[in-house]
């Protein structure tokens, strides 16, 4: 078998709690956010101390931190970036994801940290990669408009770390070029005030359609590239990068547990020719997503690639009903409820590797052994010992109808 290097699977951590969760799950590497200069600030983002804590979580089991410098900065905001950088590196951050060649100079002015260039500069060719090369970086994040062939060609000729998109959320324009937000939230979807406005429902002018009836022309599919594995091997991609760090916990652990899996299985075998792929992308299936697309990692993207649907929050069959604080023969599998599951329901348990334990919630208890028909979220509850169950497994249900 021809030994070929496998990419990273890097996994969105927009909490701390998230960061354990990917890195448990099996992510190679993690993407957070402090409390400023990054894209998402709506997320919960990382206090100083936080940052600190799941460093040193991430190190001790193997995993890479990075950190996202990547929102779009003025002359007052720079001034403010040397002292995070520093305290960065204090800590050991394993790479900065920049996209302001403003940032880029100041960051590595004042530290050796790193430098990723975000998918915010929409690199899409060599020169422009090469610029980014010349200027310091030492990975390159893609735009998602690039294919894995053009890809592979942009790393031999300019070689440098290549990162690209496999899985989660798309933009309906060039990432770092759409301001909609702007004008029509007055937030500045570069700064970290993106309102998503691509997914909302617009009317056509001047058509007499069903399109003018349901015009979401401008929401896209998600991306999913689960059976795109070869190819990214085949180039020799150095990063697979999952969109998402506004979204659960489940997510990130579903996420981080399928692709690592999948990598892992090729490591061994030289191949993904197992009946887990179907496994694999059952498993992609639980999580709430919009339609499925490969979007433009082997063809480009075209009309086909768009979900004109209207959003709706109960798409995900399957939810996260809480997870496993302890489990032991003595005690039982004790559960921090997230949302509330009832006696005599069905659950799943998730472990760090394998088939989820499937559990049926016959006999549920509080902490002082009072039986409980109902669980309440943010309530501690007591399930009898499955073997296989540790502290940290998420646990899931199926929605009902």
């Amino acid at each position: 078998m021809t030994k070929h290097q496998l990419p990273e699977v890097l996994a969105p951590a927009g909490s701390l709690d998230k960061l354990k969760i990917a890195v448990l799950y099996g992510a190679n590497a993690v993407y957070v956010g402090g409390q400023k200069f990054g894209l998402r600030t709506a997320a919960d983002n990382f206090t100083l101390d936080e940052l600190r804590e799941g460093m040193n979580f991430a190190h001790e089991r193997g995993t890479q931190v990075y950190v996202v410098l990547n929102s779009f900065l003025h002359d007052k905001d720079l001034e403010e970036v040397p002292e995070f950088v520093k305290f960065l590196e204090e800590i050991g951050t394993d790479a900065v994801i920049v996209s302001d060649l403003g940032v880029v100079k100041t960051v590595r002015a004042h530290s050796k940290i790193p430098v990723h260039i975000s998918t915010q500069a929409s690199t899409l060719n060599s020169e422009s990669a090469r610029i980014w090369k010349e200027a310091g970086a030492t990975r390159i994040v893609l735009g998602r408009e690039v294919s894995v062939k053009e890809a592979g060609k942009i790393k031999r000729e300019v070689d440098i770390e290549i990162e690209m998109f496999i899985h989660g959320s798309m933009c309906m324009a060039y990432s770092g070029h759409c301001v909609i937000s702007n004008f029509t939230q007055g937030r500045d979807s570069n700064r970290g005030g993106c309102a998503h406005s691509c997914r909302f429902e617009y009317s056509l002018e001047g058509l007499d359609t069903p399109e003018k009836k349901k015009a979401y022309f401008m929401s896209s599919k998600d991306l999913e590239g689960l059976r795109v594995l070869p190819a990214f091997i085949e180039e020799k991609i150095d990063s697979l990068k999952i969109e998402g760090r506004m979204k659960s916990h489940l997510y990130a652990g579903t996420m981080s547990k399928v692709y690592s899996e999948a990598l892992k299985y090729y490591a061994e075998h030289g191949d993904f020719l197992s009946d887990d792929l179907i496994n694999w992308e059952a498993e992609l299936s639980k999580v709430s997503h919009r339609t499925y697309t490969e979007a433009s990692l082997v063809e480009k993207a075209g009309a086909d690639s768009i979900f004109n649907e209207r959003e709706n929050a109960s798409d995900g069959e399957w939810q996260m009903v809480g997870s496993v604080i302890d489990a032991n023969p003595k005690s039982g599998i004790v559960i921090e409820v997230r949302n509330a599951f009832n006696q005599g329901d069905e659950l799943e348990i998730i472990p760090f590797k394998g088939p989820a334990i499937k559990v049926v919630a016959n006999e549920i208890m509080d902490l002082a052994m009072k039986a409980v028909t109902r669980t309440r979220p943010t309530t501690l509850v007591r399930l009898p010992f499955v073997e296989g169950v540790s502290s940290m497994h998420l646990v899931r249900q199926r929605g009902k109808a």
